[in-house]
């Protein structure tokens, strides 16, 4: 999750996303309550899903850490929310904060898409039982 915030580009890993809704257009993820970047990016209501790409494994540890500069070095071009699209990317969602619901030691926020892009030819990278994991591509 990115976002420009009133200093700069603010961003952090979050392991759950997935659609909510087709009519209005939501989408779901469910922050730490723990997590000192999503009350920044919350701040601001505007922000970018960044579904990294197979080669992003560097992204995703990267933005996962706490007390470091999360853009240095890292290319990006802003959403139309102002909001960092990292390079190379599978895909991106540009989001406005819709609610935030209860969910234990996470928070579950709804957002609506405001807009979106894809790059079919790259394959996204997966977390699964501790480790990261390619997905061969389908026989045609």
């Amino acid at each position: 999750m990115t976002a420009q915030g009133p200093d700069g580009p603010i961003g952090f890993t979050c392991q759950s996303f997935s659609s909510l809704s087709l009519d209005p257009p939501l989408v779901s993820f469910s922050p730490s309550r723990g997590s000192s970047t999503w009350p920044r990016i919350r701040e601001v209501r505007r922000f970018c899903v960044n579904v990294l790409a197979a080669d992003h494994e560097h992204h995703s540890a990267g933005f996962a850490r706490s007390g470091t500069d999360k853009f240095a070095g890292v290319s990006w071009t802003p959403a139309p929310s102002g909001a960092p699209v990292l390079e190379g990317v599978g895909a991106w969602v540009d989001c406005t904060l819709w609610n935030e619901y209860d969910g234990g030691d996470h928070t579950i926020v709804a957002a609506r898409v405001e807009a979106l892009g894809a790059d079919p030819q790259r394959l996204p990278l997966l977390f699964y039982r501790g480790g990261y994991h390619l997905t061969p591509r389908e026989s045609s």
